[in-house]
């Protein structure tokens, strides 16, 4: 039987109405995704871990000690087991994560929270390879726009590659409503393949 554990990652003021604004989903919409898969994994006996990431005092965001940094109140008032704070993208590396699931015989990763293509991808692809099955709420995620030396993508175009990416095996991206109807039914949740994924994008040309 799947035994899951609840991985709410960096839902943080900083961006709500801090630096790093997340566009796509609505910000409205994956706070509410995420209030909800909370309230159904206390609901369903599955621990809720939630990761805030910090950086030094000074930092333009998430510095120690500035209100950007701080939980934002859909968490921060919301039960969990455990607070786990980090500096890197993954919520598996520098913290003691890894062992406090093992401990607990966790074998599911759920995964929720911001941003899709930096933290969320970051943890999906180190618990991928480290043995554990990973499930990403795509709704209850979400992504901001860039622009570099590389060229521009807009946070639209960044959170729907990202989740087709993922989905090729790294981790079952659903949607929240798709997530509760598995935690009920005591189903697991299966990503894709690589190459089914291509043969199908090959065949629509």
């Amino acid at each position: 039987m799947t035994k899951r554990a609840l991985i709410v990652i960096d839902v943080q003021n900083e961006y709500v109405t801090g630096n790093l604004l997340i566009e796509y989903p609505d910000i409205r919409q994956s706070l509410g995704n995420i209030a909800t898969a909370m309230d159904g994994a206390v609901a369903a006996g599955i621990p809720v871990v939630v990761v805030q990431h910090l950086c030094p005092e000074g930092f333009p965001v998430f510095a120690k000690g500035s209100e950007g940094a701080e939980l934002h109140p859909v968490v921060a008032d919301r039960p969990r087991d455990v607070l786990v704070q980090k500096e890197k993208a993954s919520a598996l590396t520098g913290t003691g994560l890894g062992p406090w699931l093992r401990e607990r015989g966790i074998d599911t990763l759920s995964i929720v929270g911001y941003m899709t293509h930096n933290c969320d991808d970051s943890t999906v692809r180190q618990a991928a390879h480290e043995g554990w099955k990973v499930e990403l709420l795509h709704d209850a995620a979400g992504s901001l726009p860039y622009a570099n030396a590389m060229g521009s993508a807009m946070a639209e175009e960044i959170h729907r590659v990202f989740t087709v990416v993922m989905h090729t095996g790294f981790a079952a991206v659903v949607s929240t409503a798709q997530w509760l109807d598995a935690v009920a039914a005591g189903e697991a949740l299966q990503a894709d393949n690589i190459y089914l994924s291509n043969q199908r994008a090959v065949g629509a040309r």
